[in-house]
């Protein structure tokens, strides 16, 4: 029987990368033989192919949902990158020139306020900055972030199609861009709300415009980046999240967004260098370990893989994914009774995760005193997903394997 591997990687609802909205999207691509693991992205975000929790690596997520602060002593840079790593940057692009003018005094602490997700603080300047500046574009833009993130949508590729808020936000957004054709950060912005509208065309030519104005900006390039991997342009998508880790190298977020798109196009040892800094600059972070971990799922390091699962097991017991990838890890080891206690926690943790019900069979599938047992957790991963291909087969296995067990025992 066939263990299922599922890899959670960006798909079209990734993660939007903005500062006044934070947020991550995974979706699971079955690689097999696999088992239900939760491969470099859980993200999301979502949405894992399982129903229920989605406990997968990090898809590509926002750059502001780090998990957890980097690490006190920044690491030493691998190749491609200055070292030592600087701090990470802002997340928020800054709307003001910084000038000492009270509009770019009011611009500069509202931007301040959307770093650390102070939403009402936030709108108070950017209203000063548009009393006092009423057609100046980068007020509207600052008051366009705050109402597109107090909406609290999915970030994912057209989930707010019929929100009036998102589409209030776009119409101011579009008006920014009369007043001052010029002004950069207005095109990424409007990019990712289009993006949210399910507007692909209009996004990508809106932040390809962003990119080109502001073409050091690691936001932008990194908006962009997310943005092709939600339309499906993973090669140009890797192209872009690369240049957003070379320009913000101390981003454990945007070293993991690299590091997904490289995945899901093959280039696994590249993603693991880029998922091993992004662990290093995020230690505390479960998903930056559970990335790590399962990206070594796929050169066969083991015990390597099991270290960083555990890790990830150990910074967050709650997520069910963490376990059932753990757990797939062990099996792989030979460690079948460690292996059913992950998966068994998984399921108690979230009773409707596909690839845990499968994994669990397999693993009780192997002696004949657990077979019925096995059947059991195929039956309910059906009742989840009946039409998943992988249940499907596993259950066909089985009974050919209990078939073949009854003639040999009618045998004479």
């Amino acid at each position: 029987m066939r263990i299922r591997n599922e890899l959670a990687t960006l798909l079209a609802a990734s993660a939007l990368a903005c500062a006044a909205c934070g947020g991550e999207n995974r979706s699971a691509v079955t690689t097999p033989p696999s088992s239900a693991v939760a491969l470099p992205g859980d993200t999301t975000t979502v949405t894992s192919s399982d129903a229920g929790t989605s406990g997968a690596p990090t898809a590509v997520r926002a750059a502001s949902d780090a998990g957890a602060p980097p690490s006190a002593t920044p690491p030493e840079g691998p190749a491609g990158y200055a070292s030592p790593l600087p701090p990470p940057k802002p997340i928020t692009i800054a709307l003001g020139t910084g000038e000492d003018t009270p509009v770019d005094k009011e611009l500069a602490a509202g931007d301040a306020a959307i770093e650390k997700g102070a939403l009402a603080e936030a709108q108070k300047h950017y209203d000063a900055a548009l009393k006092a500046s009423p057609k100046q574009a980068a007020p509207l833009v600052g008051l366009a972030r705050v109402r597109i993130a107090k909406t609290g949508v999915a970030l994912d590729f057209g989930s707010a199609k019929n929100n009036r808020e998102i589409i209030a936000a776009v119409a101011d957004l579009k008006r920014a861009t009369k007043l001052e054709p010029a002004f950069a950060p207005t095109y990424v912005e409007l990019g990712r709300a289009l993006l949210l509208l399910g507007d692909a065309e209009g996004s990508m030519e809106s932040l390809r415009k962003g990119v080109q104005l502001l073409p050091n900006e690691a936001e932008a390039h990194s908006a962009l980046g997310v943005a092709l991997v939600a339309t499906g342009h993973f090669d140009e998508a890797i192209d872009e999240l690369g240049r957003a880790a070379k320009l913000d190298a101390g981003s454990a977020p945007r070293h993991g967004n690299y590091a997904t798109a490289l995945f899901v196009r093959g280039r696994v040892k590249e993603a693991i260098a880029e998922y091993e800094l992004q662990a290093r600059l995020a230690d505390g972070d479960a998903r930056a370990h559970a990335d790590l971990g399962a990206a070594l799922l796929g050169t066969n390091e083991l015990e390597r893989a099991v270290r960083e699962l555990a890790r990830a097991v150990s910074l967050d017991p709650r997520r069910a994914t963490y376990h059932s990838n753990l757990g797939y890890a062990l099996q792989l080891q030979g460690k079948i009774a460690d292996a059913v206690a992950q998966y068994r926690e998984a399921l108690r943790l979230d009773d409707k995760l596909v690839s845990a019900w499968v994994n669990l069979a397999t693993a009780l599938a192997r002696s004949p005193k657990t077979r019925a047992e096995a059947r059991a957790a195929l039956e309910r991963a059906r009742a989840i997903a009946p039409t998943d291909p992988s249940v499907k087969a596993n259950l066909e296995e089985l009974d050919a394997l209990e078939k073949q067990e009854r003639d040999a025992g009618a045998r004479p």
